[in-house]
């Protein structure tokens, strides 16, 4: 293992006085020399080695354009999420901050803020471990920061660990089209999703905090891509307080999303969702849905695309008021009609749309004490909304917790 160390200018002159000022001896300690550690860095991940840790000091360091690496086996470290800051705020090219198509691959202990497009993008890798990373857009909530904050997509047995994620104008954690992955310990917030898992298979998501997003977290299906995401388990996590407007780019699938949601299942199957402390989300607690009740540019679904979300268990979660103010007219319509100007909405709400070919039904299951289950009705128009709880009087088979090697 190749252990590499990012050197500072001033760390730098340090050496060269301790050395009398002997720079080929400065130049034998450090790989870049007297390089800025901006230039070592890109220096560094441009020809690491498997096996290299590279070890970035405390400071800010600013970028101008995007770093990448293409090798497998390869740690980058930090000496914190608040103390190492990869800053892009002048970006001027690079569709990311930092973006990694390799395997077998660690970064933790640093941030990277303002980046033009997605901060950390992990592509088609295998056993990732994202650990105490922080991605940031300073500036608040605006349409114009990148889409995604901590961005694997196409990976296997992925780990997100105590990471923060704010301003994503799409997600701020989001795992894409992969398999066995976990989201656990992290912070999310003021992102247009706080955390979303879309497309994948086999996901743990849990001891997250999902506060201040438009939608706390996501589970999707969307049509158009590689694979049908099925077996995610939201548990023990809290996600209070999603009222933030969507600022969300105009078409996207998140543009979509009510403000005010809690938990958003969109078209996808096998989802359980318990013991989470859920409130204070003006829309609902929990929003189901299919796809035809989106708002996403294209409503067409690709051939063999399952739209509808089946096999849903929600038990065991604390959940707060809600649905006090929804942020669709459609829903403040129902809410006032049904409920009264001064009611509020069910705890969880279904668009009720459903596969009539399927035997049995969508199964959508609800053991969750005094919790309610809106269906409505939206095929129909909202015509015939129902609160009839015996629908949802049902169990399912638990999912199996995700296991990583990395864990």
């Amino acid at each position: 293992m190749h252990r590499l160390q990012v050197f500072t200018p001033a760390l730098i002159t340090l050496l060269l006085a301790a050395c009398g000022g002997n720079q080929d001896n400065a130049e034998q300690t450090t790989p870049a020399g007297s390089a800025s550690t901006e230039e070592t860095l890109r220096l560094q991940l441009e020809t690491a080695k498997p096996g290299d840790v590279i070890e970035v000091p405390e400071g800010r360091f600013t970028f101008d354009r995007s770093l990448t690496l293409s090798t497998n086996g390869v740690t980058i470290h930090g000496m914190g999420m608040d103390k190492t800051i990869l800053s892009f705020k002048g970006q001027i090219a690079g569709a990311e901050g930092l973006l990694v198509n390799a395997s077998d691959f660690t970064i933790e202990d640093l941030a990277i803020e303002d980046t033009i497009g997605d901060a950390l993008k992990v592509n088609e890798g295998k056993n990732i471990v994202i650990r105490r990373v922080r991605t940031e857009w300073t500036g608040g909530p605006d349409t114009k920061n990148g889409a995604y904050g901590i961005y694997p997509v196409q990976t296997e047995n992925t780990l997100i660990e105590g990471s923060v994620a704010i301003g994503a104008s799409d997600a701020g954690i989001y795992v894409g089209q992969s398999r066995n992955v976990v989201v656990r310990d992290s912070t999310a917030r003021q992102n247009v999703a706080g955390i979303e898992i879309e497309n994948t298979i086999n996901a743990d998501v849990f001891n997250n905090v999902a506060t201040e997003n438009t939608g706390g977290i996501l589970v999707f299906n969307m049509p158009d891509l590689p694979q049908a995401g099925h077996s995610t388990r939201v548990h023990d996590n809290e996600i209070t307080n999603n009222n933030t407007p969507n600022f969300g780019a105009p078409g996207t699938a998140v543009a979509g999303v009510p403000a005010g949601s809690g938990i958003v299942i969109n078209s996808n199957d096998k989802v359980e969702i318990f013991s989470n402390r859920i409130g204070n989300n003006n829309t609902a607690n929990v929003l189901i849905s299919s796809f035809f009740s989106t708002t996403y540019q294209s409503r067409e679904t690709a051939e063999g695309f399952d739209p509808y979300p089946e096999d849903i268990y929600i038990y065991d979660n604390e959940m707060g008021e809600s649905g006090t103010k929804a942020d669709r007219d459609y829903l403040e319509a129902l809410r006032i009609t049904l409920y009264g100007a001064d009611g509020r909405l069910p705890d969880i709400l279904w668009d009720g749309v459903v596969n009539t070919e399927r035997e049995g039904g969508p199964a959508i299951c609800v053991k969750n004490g005094e919790s309610r289950v809106l269906n409505i009705d939206a095929r129909n128009e909202f015509a015939n909304p129902s609160e009839d709880m015996a629908a949802y009087d049902c169990e399912l088979p638990r999912l199996e917790a995700v296991t990583l090697a990395a864990q």
